[in-house]
């Protein structure tokens, strides 16, 4: 079989990504060849402080033309410059993630692999407000109208319906074609990739699906647009209250959890499975996943980072 690359961003300059990355390859072997997309010297740095001695080789873009196997890591360098003045690193620093991503993406455009992982991103200092995530950057850069966070775990996954949105926009954003966008989404998804049709509970937004206001939104927008998606044939349930959904006789009822915001959903996920979950982007021409944390700073030579998370993201592009 022949197995294409899986392209690496490893994200953030200052993150915990190479010591679980480096983690992940002293437990598990890989088939698919590995190609980071990084500086050569941070690699290096990194490879030094956690005694990580695997051999690498460094290769250009054209990977089409390079005979590419599993026993090496395959390095495409993106220098970095360095600087005295703070400010200014963080500016060269953003500009290098930048073009981490831009080879990335030439890669993928090109069609040579369809699968890409990316490290965790500061999104506040990358995105400059321009995106609400790296999904929104990435879709942006595919003109993917439609995309969604699948937060996957075997057991139970979870897909919220906006993102990064602060509180007080979330029901102005919650409409019943967005929400029909996503039932066919996750639907199609899991069809493609794990040929079965997902049983979808939908959460309601408000506290046990009730408001003392004249507007409830889930009976005008929420369940409407469940009822709709079920007769395109769509195993989909509710609108539950959030508060219930996620207890265990509840849960086990269904594969995909739709919420209506980020945490409604991520944060009762979390504390279920912790790092055991991947963070899937769906609509894209690709399949981009992210391992289910953050840069963690804090955590940064400390060699106490978890790297189940990178380790289920590889082991599913690697089958795919």
């Amino acid at each position: 079989m022949n197995y294409k690359p899986i392209i690496i961003v490893p994200g953030q300059v200052n993150s915990i990504f190479f010591e679980i990355f480096f983690k992940s390859f002293k437990t598990n072997t890989y088939s698919s060849p590995i190609i980071l997309i990084c500086s050569i010297d941070i690699y290096k740095k990194n490879a030094k402080i956690n005694k990580f001695n695997q051999e690498f080789r460094i290769i250009n873009s054209e990977i089409d033309k390079i005979k590419l196997n599993n026993k090496i890591i395959n390095i495409i360098n993106v220098n970095l410059k360095k600087t005295k003045n703070c400010k200014n690193q963080l500016k060269i620093n953003n500009e290098y993630l930048h073009r981490c991503f831009i080879e990335a993406f030439k890669i993928l455009n090109k069609k040579l692999t369809h699968k890409f992982v990316n490290g965790p991103v500061n999104k506040k200092n990358f995105l400059n407000k321009k995106y609400l995530g790296i999904t929104e950057f990435i879709a942006s850069k595919f003109n993917s109208d439609i995309t969604g966070m699948l937060i996957y775990n075997k057991k139970l996954s979870v897909c919220p319906l906006t993102t990064h949105l602060p509180i007080k926009l979330i029901s102005k954003k919650i409409s019943k074609k967005l929400i029909q966008d996503k039932l066919k989404l996750i639907h199609k998804f899991y069809l493609e990739n794990f040929r079965f049709k997902p049983k979808i509970a939908v959460t309601g937004l408000n506290p046990h699906c009730e408001t003392i206001l004249k507007f409830n939104e889930d009976e005008k927008i929420i369940a409407p647009a469940i009822k709709l998606s079920k007769l395109k044939k769509i195993k989909v349930f509710g609108p539950f209250p959030a508060d219930t959904i996620f207890l265990k006789q509840n849960r086990n009822k269904f594969d995909v959890i739709l919420g209506m915001y980020h945490d409604q959903v991520l944060a009762p996920l979390k504390t279920l499975f912790e790092y055991d979950a991947i963070n899937i982007t769906m609509g894209l021409p690709f399949l981009r996943v992210s391992p289910d944390h953050g840069p963690n700073e804090k955590m940064i030579n400390k060699n106490l980072s978890n790297p189940i998370s990178l380790i289920n993201a590889l082991k599913f592009l690697d089958k795919s």
